[in-house]
């Protein structure tokens, strides 16, 4: 069982599991170690628990009331994303008694809606709208741990560090800044053991994702609106829009377009003709008349020449993904990469930059182990031979699909090593 899921496996008995959470709980309160079946993901959130000096007859405090808690609430990044949250989770909560619960950065929780009864019992335990659900407050518990550790978590029953939340189970995913990759608070979903399953996990996950593409939609990227735009990923011949005029460029345009976007300082011949030309023999002359047919399609003024270099600023879907990759915005740079820049191209400057934004994106997919996100990558033309992306998706999402391609995977790239190996001796 993976260590981000409750590990409850087919057929477990849940009353079993939570008399081995308990007896490692209290072997954790006497001795300060923690026994072989807890997940580590638990144990290292007992460990940093007990260190911030939470007791396991803790309780939360309420920090924000009445007009506080309003105003609060407001000015806040989410509440611009409530109305789809509840619209996401808000049948989900009712049917199954469950409460739906959002927090800020700071383990506050600012909503909590859902079964009344259900509000009822949790309000006994101060899990109401105010309180302050930080794990250094409160101890180990899905929304409070989520927004420590930076990644989506489920508790189950006796995981928790406090004694009177141990009857609930709960499922936490953060939400980012699209922008910026500053965590802005929590999805939560707490209610009974019926919430210790993957797909619970799985299913506040993608609720975070749609809130986080949400965001992005309400605060888009900032251009300016007449400045020329560039569109190169996920196709050989870029697009460029100015004064709303579209053109569709040659694939040479394309690539001399990417260059010196990426370079306003502007390069020389000499750089162009090294960045573009795999051939060392090409002559300056053949690269001056691609220019010069650029410079006419582009218009008068755009291109200057001494350096060869744009003269108003070009915004492009590359510096888009390089910008939210390098905020943290793991989410907002997938959502914007479209495919690899250029596929078709051998121009030398350019495959650099198709392989190190690819690689730079699929690195931070990979350690952010969110599966959807992974999954969007596999299933992508440009994933589904990435052995490395298979493998950190089984061991998120281990589905007999998702198994079994690895498995072929594996198989189709062992062949040819296999082969080589033969011929060698």
């Amino acid at each position: 069982m993976t260590d981000p899921w409750v590990a409850l496996e087919p057929g477990a008995d849940p009353a079993e599991r939570v008399r081995v959470l308990r007896r490692a709980h209290e072997t954790f309160a006497v001795a300060g170690t923690v026994p072989q079946p807890v997940r580590s993901v638990v144990a290292d959130s007992w460990r940093r628990s007990a260190r911030a000096g939470v007791g396991p007859e803790g309780t939360a405090s309420v920090e924000l009331t009445d007009g506080d808690l309003g105003v609060y609430r407001a000015e806040h990044p989410l509440a611009r994303v409530m109305p789809l949250i509840r619209e996401l989770v808000g049948t989900f909560a009712a049917d199954g008694e469950h409460l739906l619960a959002v927090c800020d950065a700071q383990g506050r929780l600012l909503w909590v809606e859902g079964d009344p009864a259900t509000r009822r019992k949790a309000g006994r335990m101060n899990f109401v709208p105010g309180a302050r659900w930080s794990e250094s407050a409160v101890g180990t518990n899905a929304p409070g741990t989520a927004v420590a550790v930076d990644r989506p978590v489920q508790v189950f029953a006796a995981e928790h560090f406090i004694r009177r939340v141990q009857p609930w189970t709960c499922a936490a995913a953060p939400v980012h800044d699209p922008r910026t990759g500053r965590v802005l608070g929590a999805v939560d979903i707490t209610g009974g053991n019926g919430l210790a399953h993957p797909h619970s996990l799985g299913f506040v996950q993608a609720v975070a994702r749609a809130a986080e593409s949400q965001l992005a939609l309400l605060a888009p990227e900032q251009t300016s609106v007449d400045g020329p735009e560039l569109t190169a990923l996920g196709r050989d011949e870029a697009q460029l829009c100015v004064h709303g005029r579209k053109m569709r460029l040659s694939r040479r345009h394309s690539e001399i377009l990417v260059l010196l976007a990426r370079h306003p300082e502007g390069l020389t011949g000499d750089e162009l003709l090294c960045a573009l030309y795999e051939d060392e023999s090409v002559p300056p002359v053949t690269l001056r008349a691609e220019l010069a047919r650029l410079r006419r399609l582009l218009g008068p003024g755009l291109l200057a020449s001494r350096p060869y270099r744009l003269t108003s600023p070009v915004e492009s879907d590359v510096a888009i993904v390089e910008r939210r990759l390098e905020v943290g915005s793991v989410t907002g740079a997938a959502t914007a990469y479209t495919g690899p820049l250029l596929p078709g191209s051998q121009a030398p400057a350019v495959v650099r930059l198709r392989t190190r934004l690819a690689d730079g994106l699929r690195t931070a997919l990979i350690a952010r182990r969110d599966p959807d996100l992974l999954a969007d990558w596999a299933h992508a033309p440009w994933g589904e031979d990435d052995l490395d992306v298979w493998r950190a998706l089984a061991a998120i999402r281990p589905t007999a699909p998702v198994r079994s391609r690895l498995v072929a995977l594996e198989f189709e790239l062992a062949a040819p090593a296999k082969w080589s190996r033969r011929a060698h001796h």
